[in-house]
């Protein structure tokens, strides 16, 4: 590290179980992000001052001003630019070392086989149960760790699955694709604003958690935040030795 990557990360250095090498193995790595909304804009924002060396975002849509209540990426001046951009914008405003691919496209198998053979980690800060399958479905693939986070009205949840862990469910584990699950959105159930930075931020350090070896991240459980109440549970998640996704990956 340079003399000035040194004092920019300093603090991170003085912990025992980061120090210099954990430091080091943030600045190498490259995390795919997919989602620059709420999750998406505290996580990457988290990521990118941390140091992460090259962040990918991936998100198809636009600033809106419904957005600024809660995607505190954005701002007015970038109503009507792509998400991508307007995220990227403000990783390099915080720390201009960091690489930022910004692509304004959808989230699709395609894409993220090409992308999962390329990163060291997969955050879903994604919105749709679809999405959220395929990315999940791309990771067992390519064996390659997800932090999940998910927000609606006062109530959040964040887990880490490793597809390179034989003993690690995966998302489909959990929630099965086949499964009828009510697809609910912030554009028609509301957010409250301040839980989508706390869970972005919890995938955030997660996220960090796995590159750097410090600490103990939530492979194979779920964290359930009430907002409401503030307060938090969490589950272990077995591994379903049938899982139509993961079964094949690990007999």
């Amino acid at each position: 590290m340079t003399d000035e990557q040194l004092l920019r990360y300093s603090r991170h250095i003085l912990l025992n179980e980061l120090g210099v090498e954990g430091q080091e193995r943030i600045l190498a790595a490259h995390v795919l992000v997919i989602g620059a909304g709420g999750l998406g804009s505290a996580a990457a924002l988290y990521l990118g001052s941390a140091g992460v060396g090259r962040i990918t975002l991936v998100d198809h849509d636009l600033v809106d001003l419904t957005n600024l209540q809660r995607q505190i990426a954005h701002t007015v001046a970038r109503v009507g630019q792509p998400k991508v951009e307007s995220a990227r914008q403000a990783i390099l405003a915080i720390n201009p070392e960091v690489r930022v691919d910004a692509l304004r496209v959808r989230a699709d198998a395609a894409l993220l086989d090409e992308w999962l053979a390329q990163v060291d980690l997969v955050l879903d800060c994604c919105d749709n149960f679809a999405t959220r399958h395929a990315i999940n479905a791309a990771c067992v693939r390519h064996a390659k760790p997800l932090v999940s986070g998910a927000a609606i009205r006062f109530d959040g949840q964040v887990a880490v699955y490793d597809a390179s862990d034989a003993q690690s469910p995966c998302y489909a584990c959990l929630f099965p694709p086949e499964s009828a699950v009510e697809e609910t959105q912030c554009a028609t159930m509301g957010v409250f604003a301040p839980l989508v930075g706390v869970i972005g931020a919890m995938q955030a350090g997660e996220a960090l958690k796995c590159l750097s070896g410090a600490g103990r991240p939530l492979t194979g459980r779920l964290l359930m935040l009430d907002a409401r109440n503030m307060e938090c549970h969490s589950m272990r998640i077995p591994r379903n030795p049938d899982c139509v996704v993961c079964a094949a990956h690990h007999p």
